[in-house]
């Protein structure tokens, strides 16, 4: 008999790919996001281990626990449409 996940999991768990002096990539099931500095500020000058610990809490909505930083995939692509969470 096969198993197999229940409708709707994710098998494609999200990650960060590359962090640099300039910003930080997101991996998703779908696509990769960079998300600079200049409009993720809260990323620059975490550790490694903070900005690594990433989860999907419900599709294309991720969640940074370690320091309290929740983003969507439209947040992440268009940061000129939030300027209050992304300034």
């Amino acid at each position: 008999m096969m198993n197999s996940l229940a409708h709707g999991d994710n098998i494609f768990p999200v990650e960060i790919t590359h962090i640099s002096s300039h910003g930080v990539w997101l991996l998703t099931g779908q696509e990769e996001l960079f998300m600079p500095y200049q409009d993720f500020p809260w990323f620059k000058n975490q550790p490694v281990n903070a900005i690594i610990e990433v989860e999907e809490i419900s599709n294309g909505h991720f969640y940074w626990s370690k320091i309290d930083v929740d983003l969507t995939v439209e947040m992440i692509k268009h940061p000129e449409k939030f300027p209050l969470v992304a300034r």
